[in-house]
């Protein structure tokens, strides 16, 4: 609890001493092709199950026990917009937050130019946010949406924040509504956590399309995304005896094992509704891995919150499940090694969300959620450390403040 409370006070601080100098800027007349933005999230959160850990998304080594944390949800940010020309604007945005490595230390994560030749067209070099789903390009503004947390189960799997590349939206007026179309391409650069390893990203090529259509309080997006692996996940302990036996199936099963060469496709499909008073938004995914180490999967997700002055309780449910995928070594020792490493990317739960947001004041809010986690004890993959006794089954109770200056 120490350490949560110095932690906690030490991001207190940091907002402190930044929002000065920012307030100070604008009193002073700064020019205003240059605009400093903030954005953070204090969350404190604990669990009634002390057999696994619940974490945010896959890129977080260690998660959320029956001790109280702020390490899964607490994130600060600033990002800085300049207005080069007209139709020419630079942005570059650093995030600091729970990452791979068990550390908060700041990142870049958005660092591009945007160019506009005409209210129709937007394109941007650099690096910039993935946007695979709804909300997937804001999900470190807490701020900005409803739950404390997007739906683990739905973005969980997606543990990738940006891309390093070129992107271009085209926006067409058809009738009463808008019709966008996005395109991209780039390359990862982040890591991930497996199972005592790192799953290096960089230079893994990210390929996306979607489109959309907004009209009046309704939104739908329909989108497609492609992953091909530059890098293998580091596997020495199983690998290398599989290949030491000199069999073909063995060093065959090796192989299937590498990761490098091989594509990830997400498919996904969201509706949102928003009237200021009424907010829902529904997604539906399906994830098909070409790799033999990671099942495929489907997820979905539906939260509706009704807004009553400063006051919005809210209700969601999402699930995720997966099917098992199977490789023989053709050495029955080595067998069930295999099969256990296979087992750690299996899903199959739901998830019932209760909660309420206050704005309390501007730019400002505070939250509380309940997360009540039912699954199968093989559901291992949206959970770190989870020992023998996990059945499946948790409870998960956040505190969050939300902010952006």
């Amino acid at each position: 609890m120490k350490k949560l409370t110095r932690r906690v006070g030490s991001m207190l601080v940091l907002c402190a001493l930044v929002s000065l100098p920012l307030a100070g800027q604008g009193a002073e007349g700064e020019t205003p092709d240059l605009a400093l933005r903030g954005f953070g999230t204090l969350g404190v959160a604990r669990s009634d199950n002390g057999n696994a850990e619940f974490v945010r998304d896959l890129s977080q080594p260690n998660g959320i026990g029956r001790n109280w944390s702020a390490r899964g949800d607490s994130l600060f940010g600033l990002q800085a917009n300049y207005r080069v020309a007209d139709n020419l604007e630079a942005v570059a945005q650093g995030v600091s937050h729970y990452r791979y490595d068990g550390s908060f230390s700041p990142e870049l994560t958005w660092a591009y130019l945007k160019f506009e030749p005409s209210p129709d067209m937007m394109l941007r070099a650099g690096r910039f946010g993935t946007e695979f789903f709804m909300l997937a390009d804001s999900r470190s503004v807490g701020y900005s949406y409803l739950t404390v947390r997007p739906p683990v189960d739905f973005f969980g799997n997606l543990p990738m924040n940006y891309v390093d590349g070129v992107f271009g939206r085209f926006t067409r007026r058809l009738e009463s509504g808008l019709v966008r179309a996005e395109l991209y391409t780039g390359l990862a650069r982040e890591k991930l956590p497996t199972k005592g390893e790192f799953l290096d990203l960089a230079g893994s090529r990210l390929n996306g399309v979607s489109l959309d259509f907004q009209q009046g309080p309704w939104q739908a997006r329909l989108s497609y995304a492609q992953l091909r692996f530059q890098n293998g996940t580091p596997m020495p302990g199983l690998t290398g005896p599989l290949i030491a036996t000199g069999l073909p199936s063995a060093i065959g099963a090796a192989q299937a094992l590498n990761l490098a060469g091989t594509y990830v496709h997400y498919r996904a499909f969201g509706v949102a509704y928003d009237d200021g008073a009424w907010q829902a938004q529904c997604d539906l995914n399906s994830t098909l891995r070409d790799s033999v180490l990671w099942e495929d999967l489907t997820s979905g997700y539906l939260i509706v919150g009704r807004r009553v002055g400063k006051w919005t309780p809210f209700l969601g449910y999402s699930w995720t499940r997966s099917g098992p995928k199977t490789l023989d070594t053709g050495v029955p020792a080595l067998n069930p090694a295999v099969a256990g490493v296979l087992a750690f990317s299996h899903q199959d739960q739901h998830t019932v969300i209760l909660g309420g947001r206050w704005d309390w004041r501007h730019n400002m809010d505070l939250k509380a959620q309940l997360d009540i986690v039912r699954g199968s004890a093989s559901s291992v993959a949206l959970v770190q450390n989870a020992t023998p006794a996990w059945d499946g089954h948790i409870r998960v109770f956040t505190l969050a403040l939300d902010f952006v200056f």
